[in-house]
């Protein structure tokens, strides 16, 4: 606390007017918890106009606003900054979130200290609280929090000061290993980023001024006991008004796997650029330069990749009418991508192919490039033709044609079974000649167990074996085979009772 003694010449609202003009928030409040007074800075840090918005006195603020520590938790009764000082508390620094009564989310950050104004008898006459606003470096801390925490790229930050860990994100913990308490609080004694750094010397000397140390590489100790090499580099950053440097570090193992992935990748594809069979070529998307051309391409068009590449396509005169030239490369533009375009491809002697024309947008190496895939439909369509004039040939002598028609519907009717493999009506037992009748008459399964007084599953079987016995498989062959030989699904003879005899 400062007690500054209070001068009997001094002319209260000059004290006020010097007070308003500061950057700084200020509010005045009596022993007597009357709030008398706010500069506009401390009533902006409220998001209100008037003093009285700020309460009459300490206990109507304590309603009016809502105070937090930085964990989220509200400051109970008689914890309030206001109220400490009442209680004779002094405090150089107390950092709250301050929000209006009834809402969740905080709205500014104050960073607070107390200032005691004493009569001439050395009395409390007056009592201050000086407010700055902090909103927007906690915002911006927070927001760096989340990105640190949220980047898949191992970090760690050191404190300058006594070289110690203040913050690792989850990329450092899985790739030595480590838990957060192994390394937060630690020195870079214990753990050391930078042991076996290809230039220790240099980066220790630029860590002790707090310079940018330049990217090396390193080794550094997994929990586990084992080494991973990186590659190592600082960045001096300060958070709040901490001095640090930041240390992020590429693992040269998973880089050189993702290298290698996409060095196969990438021969993977030039394999089967090769050897695809139709007509391919990759071009720059700008300009549509020519930077690879397949066999295919080569035997169909005649040129050699060598008279290709480095050339535009106008420049080779590739494409018969230009301006399908242009729309090709107008729907790339729009789509990224381009299906089944009609065509004309002209060799190098001179022919003419007439091709559908697919390509794709894509990447290699850095470089935007689009696949061109020509493929020449020319023999299809000359296919496609023939088959129309055969056709129309055809139709010219409907009546052949009518006949042949007949014949193949003769042979799918009758229905003809290996020889030997079908029964004769004769052979059929009486019980399956009924389920034969009810089956001419169009009856179906159901119905035929109630005519029968049968169940379903036996008429089922029956059918089955009919089926088999005749050598047919569905119910209008059977109507057929049955028909051919004579039955005419009249009503099934019933087999007659047996006379008694009289005892």
């Amino acid at each position: 606390m400062s007690d500054l003694p209070a001068q009997d010449h001094v002319d209260q609202q000059q004290l006020r007017l010097i007070l308003a003009a500061l950057q700084d928030g200020v509010i005045l409040f009596e022993p007597s918890q009357h709030i008398s007074w706010a500069n506009r800075a401390a009533l902006e840090m409220h998001g209100v106009r008037e003093i009285a918005d700020l309460g009459a006195t300490v206990s109507e603020y304590r309603e009016r606003f809502e105070l937090r520590y930085r964990n989220r938790h509200h400051l109970p009764k008689g914890h309030y900054p206001m109220e400490r000082v009442l209680a004779g508390e002094a405090f150089d620094e107390v950092v709250v979130e301050v929000a209006p009564a009834g809402q969740n989310e905080a709205q500014w950050t104050h960073r607070i200290r107390s200032l005691v104004l004493n009569d001439a008898a050395g009395v409390p006459d007056c009592l201050v609280l000086i407010l700055n606003d902090e909103s927007e470096r906690f915002d911006a801390e927070e927001r760096f929090e989340t990105t640190f925490a949220a980047n898949p790229a191992p970090a760690v930050i050191l404190r300058l000061s006594d070289h110690r860990h203040v913050k690792v994100n989850r990329g450092f913990l899985e790739m030595t290993g480590y838990s957060e308490e192994q390394v937060l609080g630690h020195s870079a004694y214990e753990i050391d980023v930078l042991e076996g750094a290809a230039r220790r010397e240099l980066a220790i000397e630029r860590l002790q001024n707090g310079r940018t140390i330049p990217q090396m590489e390193a080794v550094l100790q997994l929990s586990g006991g084992g080494e991973k090499r990186v590659i190592v580099a600082g960045q001096p950053i300060e958070l709040g008004d901490t001095a640090c440097m930041l240390f992020s570090f590429v693992d040269l193992e998973r880089h050189r796997l993702t290298e290698d992935a996409l060095r196969q990748s990438e021969a993977s594809f030039a394999t089967a650029f090769r050897l695809t069979p139709v007509p391919t070529f990759v071009a720059e998307r700008t300009g549509c330069r020519v930077m690879l051309i397949n066999d295919a391409f080569t035997q169909e068009c005649g040129y050699a990749e060598a008279e290709l590449v480095g050339k535009g396509t106008d420049e080779i005169g590739l494409w018969v009418d230009k301006m399908a030239g242009k729309e090709l490369e107008r729907q790339l533009h729009r789509d990224g991508s381009v299906r089944n375009l009609d065509m004309r491809l002209r060799t190098k002697e001179g022919g003419i192919l007439d091709c559908l024309v697919s390509a794709e947008a894509m990447t290699i190496g850095n470089r935007p490039c689009v696949l061109v895939v020509a493929q020449d439909v020319a023999e299809r369509r000359r296919t496609e033709s023939e088959v129309v004039a055969a056709i129309e040939a055809v139709m010219q002598d409907t009546s052949w044609f009518s006949q042949v028609v007949l014949e193949k519907l003769a042979k799918l009717r009758r229905f003809d079974a290996p020889h030997g493999a079908a029964a004769e009506l004769g052979d059929l037992p009486q019980r399956a000649r009924e389920v034969l009748t009810l089956v001419c008459r169009g009856m179906a399964d159901p119905s035929i167990a109630r005519k029968l007084r049968i169940s379903q599953n036996t008429v089922r079987n029956h059918i089955a074996a009919l089926y088999r016995r005749t050598g047919v498989n569905s119910r209008t062959a059977l109507v057929i085979w049955a028909r051919e030989r004579g039955f005419d699904g009249g009503p099934p003879r019933k087999t007659p009772e047996p006379t008694s005899r009289p005892g």
